[in-house]
């Protein structure tokens, strides 16, 4: 029998959990402060619901209309036509994104047990900027945190869906979300931290371009997990009473809330000692030990903070890791333990060359960067974006509008649904797969 979520709070805070990740506390501050602050905030808002939020009911509606795998879905949906191979892609996809995501929470890993250790304290910039080169260019130490990370991912996932991910995601994400809110406040109360938050909520609008545009786009993507069948293979585990709106709006608006809170977190601090908030992709493991060293209480503050990234890493790995442990099972006839045990192997493999990148391996160069810069950029600018497009271009233009419209509205129970479903159905067919290629071509050649 096929496993499933065991409640609708289960199956929420599962997809919240997919979608709040280390996008919303590693890579949106920093983007943030990258593109001007507010303004990128305001349009980042505008996509996620005008753009984001129709594609994730599109993966919403395949997964649930098929209960299946996403591969099975394109292929039992479409008749077994070509479009099976997107669904083959959905599967391939999230394994490359975890193969170097590991990397990032194996990272993480190591930042708790620092900070467990208070090493922080009283630490200058340039010994925490030393610090963080040292420890990713050496050899076996990030080898050693990534297989940890790993491996949390892999036992939750083999234990299974009710069991494993769900009763995980119920734990954790409340307790994440306590986490992150108290060092919120905790920020907001440091002296100075008043020009973190005009900064973050005051818009620059002379900052945004069609390359900011992409951006965030493609951050949005990458935090509500789009474009690599996690959010497919999740809804395959949905009752059909449950209300599909209902379920992707709370989980858009759950992405969006922690990752402006994190924003709250970071910002304030970031200001409040005099730090540039362009730091970039160092901001959280080489600018924030620093403060964590500097403030009150900062070694507390530190610990809390990088359990939570470790917390939020988890969340969406596991998800990630599910897509194609959920094709192993049903299609190849894999046991769990052995489709997870395989996968590991898999995402080792490259997480371990991605690691090396920055170290032994850093001669290897790719389009001016190393082999993790290489799959960074192409999951977030080109394969996420492309899984988008395929979902709408596959939802919109393949399958019946009735079917949607049947799967949408719980066979036209939900009046609600039935009223706004012309209007998203319009985003999804014409507006969603302009705005994809748009600005998929501005994150290429712009």
């Amino acid at each position: 029998m096929r496993d499933s979520f065991g409640s609708r709070f289960g199956a929420i805070v599962a997809m919240a959990g997919s979608a709040v990740g280390l996008g919303n506390l590693w890579r949106f501050p920093y983007l943030v402060g990258e593109n001007g602050g507010a303004a990128f905030i305001i349009v980042y808002i505008l996509l996620s619901f005008l753009i984001c939020l129709p594609i994730f009911i599109s993966e919403f509606v395949i997964g649930r209309r098929s209960q299946k795998n996403a591969y099975a879905a394109f292929r039992d949906l479409s008749g077994g036509s070509e479009w099976r191979w997107i669904g083959l892609f959905t599967v391939i996809v999230p394994l490359i994104v975890l193969s170097y995501y590991s990397v990032i929470g194996g990272w993480s890993v190591e930042y708790l047990l620092k900070s467990l250790s208070f090493s922080f304290s009283d630490a200058s910039r340039i010994t925490m900027n030393t610090m963080f080169t040292d420890f990713v260019s050496s050899t076996w130490a990030p080898l050693a945190t990534h297989t940890v990370f790993l491996l949390f991912t892999t036992l939750i996932v083999i234990v299974g869906i009710k069991d494993g991910i769900e009763k995980f995601s119920k734990v954790m994400m409340p307790l994440l979300f306590i986490i992150v809110v108290a060092i919120a406040i905790y920020s907001l109360m440091l002296p100075g931290a008043s020009a973190g938050v005009d900064y973050l909520f005051r818009p620059d609008f002379s900052k945004i371009d069609a390359k900011a545009c992409a951006s965030a786009l493609g951050q949005a993507f990458f935090s509500l997990s789009l474009g690599f069948g996690t959010i497919m293979t999740y809804a395959s585990y949905v009752s059909k009473g449950d209300n599909i709106m209902t379920q992707s709006a709370a989980t858009a608006i759950s992405d969006l809330m922690f990752a402006l809170i994190a924003g709250v977190a970071i910002m304030p601090a970031v200001f409040a000692f005099g730090i540039d908030p362009q730091a970039g992709p160092g901001l959280v493991f080489e600018t924030l030990p620093y403060i964590f060293g500097q403030m009150p209480a900062g070694g507390l503050i530190a610990i809390l903070f990088f359990a939570a990234l470790l917390v939020a890493a988890l969340t969406s790995s596991i998800s990630m890791l599910e897509v194609a442990v959920a094709y192993l099972v049903e299609e190849k006839k894999f046991s769990r333990v052995w489709a997870c045990i395989t996968l590991f192997v898999i995402c080792w493999i490259v997480g371990a060359l991605c690691s090396l990148s920055f170290g032994p391996l850093s001669h290897i160069r790719i389009n001016g960067g190393n082999l993790f810069d290489f799959f960074d950029s192409l999951s977030s600018n080109v394969l996420m974006t492309l899984g988008s497009l395929f979902t709408v271009l596959f939802v919109g233009w393949r399958l019946k509008r009735t079917d949607i419209y049947d799967e949408f509205t719980n066979g036209g129970t939900l009046s609600t649904n039935a009223r706004i479903f012309g209007v998203l159905w319009f985003l999804i067919r014409y507006i969603c797969p302009l705005a994809i290629i748009s600005i998929f071509l501005v994150g290429i050649f712009g």
